[in-house]
């Protein structure tokens, strides 16, 4: 059949992880911050963000600034942003298939930052849309999600296709009967999405 859409995984295959471990742990060092109670916190937290029932101000209210800091919100934010870099060949290669497929973004990520990582790195200059959890109400890997972004494409399975780093996302992708193609590096991806017939 026919490949018809391409669903974009962000964090990990066209940026870098938002706020991801690595992340976290960078700003963390950085601001001095107590690791064991961030972590406790942003654990009880970051669904709740990534879901889009909170702000990223709410999560900072929760998480960092529970207590007097010596720095700022903006700063800390804009530290956070900081964290995002584009995988350029990865983006190339997006920009590329863009001229010629249906494409659209499904992840997992918090209101704010998604708005900030599609503005600055010009995402919706070749994502037609974004199916991003905080927006649906649900997250990768529950099979929820990439039901409603079939629909919300008007696309079947079988015409679709999942671009993903993460193995347990793949196969959440593939358990719902779409296409699926886990991210190592920008070679191996053109590659493999040539042999689904995308070019």
């Amino acid at each position: 059949m026919t490949i018809k859409a391409l669903f974009w995984d962000i964090g990990g295959v066209l940026l870098t992880n938002g706020w991801d471990r690595e992340q976290r742990a960078d700003v963390i060092a950085r601001y001095g911050l107590d690791a064991t109670d961030f972590t406790e916190r942003h654990k009880l937290a970051v669904p709740e963000l990534e879901l889009g029932r909170m702000t990223l101000d709410e999560y900072l209210s929760q998480v960092v600034f529970c207590t007097p800091r010596e720095f700022s919100r903006e700063d800390f934010r804009a530290s956070m942003e900081a964290e995002s870099q584009p995988k350029e060949e990865v983006l190339a290669l997006a920009r590329e298939l863009g001229g010629r497929h249906r494409m659209y973004s499904l992840n997992n990520e918090g209101h704010d930052l998604n708005e900030y990582r599609i503005r600055t790195f010009a995402l919706h200059d070749f994502l037609l849309g974004f199916f991003t959890s905080c927006y649906l109400g649900v997250m990768k890997p529950n099979p929820a999600i990439y039901r409603l972004g079939l629909h919300l494409a008007q696309v079947s399975p079988a015409e679709a296709v999942m671009i993903d780093d993460r193995i347990q996302n793949v196969e959440a992708a593939r358990s719902v009967g779409m296409q699926a193609v886990q991210y190592i590096n920008a070679a191996q991806l053109r590659d493999e999405l040539a042999a689904l017939g995308i070019h």
